[in-house]
């Protein structure tokens, strides 16, 4: 099992930055493959904001680019995601996600599987 806890929101006026964090622990985060932040708006659908793979290719939705840096530190099994110039329009709750890809891993044999984080809250203000 692998457990996800973000950390790193709050508020912030438009303009500002945050960073958020997401922790993995567990005996299978060596099976992890690609992390992303998924972000939920009150009364929204949950989107894709950032990816990136275990070889450290990132990729943005559109309206994040240029903006928001997604990074990852394998040694210390940790995203981030680095949110410059915010806006209203980013106020969400922003979820981690881990996949697990089947195979061995060492001496251990991984299964797919997805993780989520439990979120951490994004206000932007006026």
């Amino acid at each position: 099992q692998v457990q996800l806890v973000e950390s790193g929101g709050g508020l912030v006026q438009a303009g500002g930055s945050l960073n958020l964090s997401c922790e993995a622990s567990g005996d299978t985060t060596v099976c992890i493959s690609g992390m992303a932040w998924y972000r939920q708006a009150p009364g929204k659908e949950r989107e894709l904001v950032a990816k990136i793979t275990d070889a450290g290719n990132a990729n943005y939705v559109d309206s994040v680019k240029g903006r928001f840096t997604i990074s990852r530190d394998s040694a210390k099994n940790t995203l981030y995601l680095r949110m410059n110039s915010l806006k209203i329009d980013d106020t969400a709750d922003y979820y981690c996600n881990a996949d697990t890809v089947p195979g061995w891993r060492g001496t251990y044999f991984c299964i797919t599987k997805t993780y989520w984080g439990q979120g951490a809250q994004v206000t932007v203000s006026s």
